[in-house]
């Protein structure tokens, strides 16, 4: 786990990612060149907490919202909404727990052990137990 890397402004766990090896995160203050990074142009949620100010989704009071990556992956909106409910923090220790209980983030490219839900309540008590 990269810890600095930190959750996504969409809530994905930059953290766990695998995908990218010179991915630096998409969140790190005042970072708004992504040049390295081939999602930047296209991620509608980091373009929105952008223009909105905001961190990231999880400090939006837009209930519901299906933008970006929400429209199609319940793994970025379960994130973003632990990190409402319980914080940054708290989803980090959870995550470094669980990745060392066994649970894969990337098992076949970017699908793993936390895209195998299709309830976000159900995934966040994945998040919170470790546990189905």
């Amino acid at each position: 786990m990269k810890r600095e890397l930190g959750i996504a402004r969409c809530g994905l766990a930059c953290c766990l990612c695998s995908e990218n090896v010179k991915c630096k995160g998409c969140r790190l203050d005042g970072f708004k060149d992504l040049s390295w990074c081939k999602d930047a142009e296209w991620c509608e949620n980091r373009k929105c907490c952008i223009a909105n100010n905001l961190p990231g989704c999880w400090a939006c009071s837009e209930s519901g919202c299906t933008k970006g990556l929400f429209k199609d992956k319940i793994k970025a909106r379960g994130f973003a909404e632990y990190v409402r409910r319980y914080g940054m923090e708290a989803l980090l220790d959870r995550l470094e727990i669980n990745e060392k209980n066994g649970i894969v983030y990337h098992r076949e490219g970017i699908m793993g052990d936390y895209d195998e839900f299709d309830d976000i309540e159900e995934l966040i008590s994945f998040i919170s137990t470790g546990r189905r």
